[in-house]
């Protein structure tokens, strides 16, 4: 059996202290093996569909409630954190029956847009503009995804699709379904063409993680034509990234499920299941999971392309 990488409640606490944490934000349980938890946190029901708490976050902690204007959203120059009670939702551009809101755009810095498109009972996507590459991935419902020729795919709950720049697609929901989805101007690579990706998460074979814990899966070829990728990342409760990451990387990153905490800069920052975080290039950056259950994030990630050509 794997042994996994665990964080003791008395250091928790220190961090807490250290950067200015009230007591009271973290209440660590410590159980047998002397590790740090959230107490009165209630396991997901098995009955819940997969990252329900995504679609049902929780936007009034009950501590929280005397503090209507509160959020723990945060932007700063490079980074940001956008929590699910600060989402402005409003018509997508030349979508139908379908709200969306923009989470991380040029606006703050980065060279890629990154939203939530909520689709209603009869609603059509548009194309993203010319030269724009997309992805999506399913964190509700189904939605139907065709190209030019007729070619249907239906899309469930944690699957996915690449569309490359100027490829004729359409995406169509009878019911409703919430998608996050990526999009950015493609980087050409001479001699080389991006093609037409379709799968699912638990399709994707586990990756090795040569001095960390973490579970790893990449939805994306990890080839020239391809000039982003998108990670999926499972940690267990208390495993931690070993690496204090600084790299010239951009990172778009949803948290699907669990909670933990994650550092961005010199600021350490709850998160839970909905979030939504913004890492510019070189800010330092690391993530401990915290709580009873799985954490698992998604994170999109510019590669295979040389910084000076950007």
């Amino acid at each position: 059996m794997r042994e996994y990488t665990k964080i003791s409640v008395y250091a928790i606490q220190a961090l807490l202290l250290l950067f200015g944490f009230p007591p009271g934000v973290l209440q660590c349980a410590v159980g047998d093996e002397g590790y740090c938890s959230v107490p009165n946190q209630k396991a997901d029901s098995n009955s819940q569909p997969l990252y329900w708490k995504v679609t049902n976050p929780t936007l009034s902690p009950e501590h929280l409630q005397d503090l209507p204007g509160f959020t723990r959203s945060v932007i700063k120059r490079d980074h940001a954190v956008i929590t699910p009670e600060s989402h402005v939702f409003s018509p997508l551009p030349d979508w139908t029956n379908t709200l969306g809101a923009y989470l991380i755009t040029p606006a703050m810095g980065s060279h890629f847009v990154m939203y939530l498109a909520n689709m209603q009972d009869n609603s059509k996507s548009a194309l993203p503009p010319r030269d724009v590459e997309r992805f999506l991935f399913v964190v509700m419902g189904t939605v139907v995804l065709s190209n030019a020729s007729g070619i249907s795919h239906r899309l469930l709950v944690d699957s996915f699709a690449y569309l490359p720049a100027n490829f004729e697609h359409s995406l169509k929901c009878d019911t409703s379904a919430t998608l996050v989805i990526f999009e950015r101007r493609y980087s050409v690579l001479e001699k080389h063409i991006s093609e037409l990706i379709v799968g699912s998460t638990d399709k994707q074979p586990l990756l090795e993680t040569p001095g960390e814990v973490f579970e790893l899966r990449k939805l994306l070829p990890v080839s020239a034509p391809y000039d982003f990728n998108i990670h999926i990342m499972d940690f267990q409760p208390g495993e931690y990234l070993n690496v204090k990451e600084v790299h010239y990387n951009q990172h778009g990153l949803l948290l699907l499920e669990g909670q933990g905490i994650y550092r961005l800069g010199d600021s350490w920052y709850p998160v839970q299941a909905g979030d939504v975080i913004w890492m510019a290039p070189f800010v330092p950056q690391w993530y401990a999971a915290l709580g009873k259950t799985r954490s698992r994030y998604l994170l999109y990630k510019d590669v295979n392309r040389n910084p000076l050509n950007s």
